[in-house]
């Protein structure tokens, strides 16, 4: 798979001194598929495999990806044991043909991506229709933003074969297209703020597309995605912007023990602060949230990790 590193951050387990916490990992090999290494699920997954190294003791690897429709295929030929993903990708069921032997289950929602249409200050474009004819990123191969970039665009009766000139490029190589002008805008599904459209906009103004008028078209075809705003003064916006939702789940499949989902699960709710210390969507997990995957069923080990926490 293109453009793919694996980082091997640990090995060897810590012993800890309660037992059932050694049985929900210790020595367990957890392969955790990301994300392009300028976005969320990059930064989030380098805090959580630490995490579940150093706090359950396994023995964890993070794999960069071209993103959620990736993160599927990893998962399904078995290369990965966790993936973040788009719930919209994760709704869809196999994608790539994900194996009836591993289906798809969930440990986690996680943070909400925000659909960010971005175009420089200055350009003419102000509404969604107005791509109709130019130079636009879609989103690189495999990744959720190539699944809902195109629905977007239908809304709007624009489609990236016909419609516009569409290329697919990931976020690093879309921030550098837009800052060269190579290219007029770009689509991005990332939490708020995106670090790497936080550096474009140091050095380039930056506007977003406000998808009022596209979003309830949007959900009526797809109820899986959800409204949300970009506050003002995101990115150097002056106002604030209405656009899609898109949750995330972190993803396993059935074939993980139930005592590994529990306790990669319970440590995930315990280190909160690790992820907000790695990026400020680490505030969006919350048990009270976490559980609500919907359509993905809950892993039966990741179910015992919530009913173990007292009510909430």
């Amino acid at each position: 798979m293109v453009g793919r590193r694996a980082v091997l951050l640990g090995a060897g387990a810590l012993t800890l001194g309660v037992a059932a916490c050694a049985r929900d990992g210790s020595g367990v090999p957890v392969a955790l598929a990301s994300g392009n290494p300028a976005g969320v699920y990059h930064r989030l997954g380098s805090a959580l495999v630490d995490v579940w190294r150093t706090d359950l003791g396994a023995r964890t690897t993070l794999l960069d990806s071209q993103g959620s429709v990736d993160n599927v295929g990893m998962l399904a030929s078995g290369l990965a044991d966790v993936a973040f993903c788009a719930l919209d990708v994760a709704a869809d069921g196999a994608v790539d043909g994900a194996r009836p032997d591993r289906p798809l289950q969930a440990l986690a929602r996680v943070h909400d991506d925000a659909i960010h249409v971005v175009v420089p200050a200055a350009s003419d474009v102000r509404r969604l229709a107005d791509l109709r004819g130019r130079r636009v990123s879609v989103g690189a191969p495999n990744s959720g933003v190539l699944v809902i970039a195109p629905r977007l665009l239908a809304t709007v009766g624009l489609f990236p074969e016909t419609g516009l000139a569409a290329v697919q490029l990931g976020l690093g190589d879309s921030i550098t297209a837009l800052r060269e002008g190579r290219i007029d805008a770009f689509f991005w599904s990332g939490g708020v703020p995106t670090a790497g459209v936080e550096d474009l906009a140091r050095s380039v103004p930056l506007r977003l597309l406000d998808l009022t008028a596209e979003v309830d078209a949007l959900r009526r075809a797809y109820p899986v995605y959800d409204v949300t705003t970009v506050p003002a003064r995101t990115y150097g916006i002056p106002e604030p912007v209405t656009t899609v939702a898109v949750r995330n789940v972190l993803l396993v499949t059935a074939a993980m023990a139930d005592t590994t989902a529990r306790g990669l699960t319970r440590v995930l709710l315990d280190r909160v602060d690790a992820l907000v210390a790695a990026d400020p969507a680490g505030r969006s997990v919350d048990p009270r949230t976490a559980i609500g995957t919907q359509p993905v069923a809950l892993h039966a080990g990741a179910a015992e990790a919530y009913r173990a926490l007292k009510p909430y």
